[in-house]
């Protein structure tokens, strides 16, 4: 039975996907600005898609004074009606924060500590070495609360790649892998993008992604000439374990065959695939949505967000 793209909801491959990334580069948008647009996501008929509010380990303190009052965000037009049609019932939730740690298993105590203020959905930690931030992690992290590990891409090429990838498929934590950035280096090509997608499955092991997934197709930037991988693209590749057959899915540019692949997914494959790749960061919860939209694989009973960086 093929899982049918819903009308006026989040379809299961959507759900969960697009971590609120706005305070991180390039979107760069401000706390007392971000937070208030964060609610209006998770107040909106496309909640379902939107994972939590991504922070660094420095800027727990800001977040904290613009969520207690102690910063009053600015009244831009966007945020000022969105508000007006429902914004306030979310801003009644705890805000649900994902802790972005580039500084290693060092901040780890500290950034947990001064997340008490919020519902902590999960830890990023970023290392050097696996097996102690899995040591750190199992000693610190509370058991309820997720964590994912990212490395630096030139440890895991060659033979660094499986033995990374095997120390965390024994542990409870995902990989976290970064997939852009401000520079051209900073894309991984189709063919590494695709050995780590194809150790994580071979071995069961859950995964995030971050940076330059804005979009959903694979394309050429117009302004920068970067590579960026599209979300799509990754999804779909999500379920394959060769990894010449992963690469030739993330190469694909046509939008419209990547989305009459997606309609034809089944159950189950909605399941394996997001039971693999998880969520990834977005500076920007707009574009996504949009372009799923432009594809025909979202049907909005609402206007779309728009543009929050």
């Amino acid at each position: 039975m093929s899982a049918p793209v819903a009308t006026g909801v989040i379809p299961e491959l959507f759900r969960g996907l697009f971590d609120d990334a706005a305070v991180f580069p390039p979107g760069n948008l401000p706390i007392a600005e971000a937070v208030p647009a964060h609610r209006v996501h998770r107040a909106a008929w496309y909640a379902e898609a939107v994972g939590p509010f991504l922070c660094g380990a420095g800027r727990l303190g800001e977040l904290a004074a613009v969520v207690t009052g102690g910063a009053t965000p600015p009244a831009s037009a966007a945020v000022a009606a969105a508000t007006a049609r429902g914004a306030e019932e979310a801003g009644a939730t705890p805000l649900r924060v994902g802790l972005v740690l580039p500084g290693g298993s060092a901040e780890l105590a500290p950034a947990l500590a001064a997340a008490a203020p919020f519902e902590l959905a999960g830890v990023e930690l970023a290392t050097r070495d696996a097996a102690e931030a899995v040591a750190e992690l199992d000693r610190l992290l509370p058991p309820h609360v997720p964590a994912a590990v990212e490395l630096p891409r030139e440890l895991l090429r060659g033979d660094g790649l499986d033995a990374v990838l095997d120390v965390l498929v024994d542990s409870p934590y995902r990989a976290k892998f970064r997939t852009g950035g401000l520079v051209a280096e900073a894309f991984p090509d189709e063919d590494e993008l695709a050995a780590f997608l194809t150790g994580c499955a071979l071995r069961g092991l859950p995964y995030k992604c971050t940076a330059g997934l804005h979009n959903a197709v694979r394309h050429t930037d117009p302004e920068t000439g970067f590579e960026h991988h599209g979300f799509l693209n990754v999804l779909l590749a999500a379920q394959e374990t060769d990894r010449a057959a992963a690469a030739a899915v993330l190469a694909e540019r046509d939008g419209e065959v990547l989305a009459k692949a997606a309609r034809a997914l089944t159950d189950r494959q909605v399941t394996v695939i997001r039971n693999s790749f998880t969520a990834f960061g977005t500076c920007s919860i707009a574009e996504p949505l949009g372009d799923l939209a432009a594809l025909g694989l979202l049907s909005s009973p609402d206007p779309l967000p728009q543009e929050d960086r």
